[in-house]
């Protein structure tokens, strides 16, 4: 089976990088699934799990926001944070996603940046645990 370098970078560390059959992500327009071979290309990504797969294996990457770009035989994708199910403490999580559902329940109150923070810390927290989850499968 014909594979391609991925890898995957955030501002921390290079948190995967590993040749691989397909990848599946989700940009602003919609799922898009990459294989070998693949047309260049350069897409914003929204907060959304990357499914790697390598052989037989089908693995989960938690991604909250950033770039994947396309080359001739690599895939890099540049994220603002990227975490497998092994590195996700579920409880921290689920702690995460009261506070924003909280906060946005209250949401007269707030202002409208405030509100879109709480939306965005919501779909990361949801997007953790969706991860986590898919571990456990």
């Amino acid at each position: 089976m014909s594979t391609f370098l991925l890898e995957i970078v955030t501002p921390d560390h290079l948190a995967y990088s590993g040749e691989v059959e397909s990848l599946t992500v989700r940009g602003v327009e919609g799922g898009l699934g990459i294989l070998p071979g693949h047309i260049p290309m350069v897409t914003p990504l929204q907060v959304a799990p990357l499914i790697v797969k390598t052989g037989k294996k089908t693995s989960q990457i938690a991604v909250n926001g950033g770039f994947v770009e396309i080359r001739k035989d690599k895939v890099v994708v540049l994220a603002e944070s990227a975490e497998t199910a092994e590195e996700i403490d579920l409880q921290r999580a689920e702690a995460a996603k009261e506070r924003a559902e909280r906060r946005l329940a209250v949401s007269g109150k707030q202002d409208e940046i405030d509100h879109r923070r709480a939306e965005l810390a919501l779909q990361k927290a949801v997007n953790r645990i969706n991860v986590f989850s898919g571990k456990n499968k």
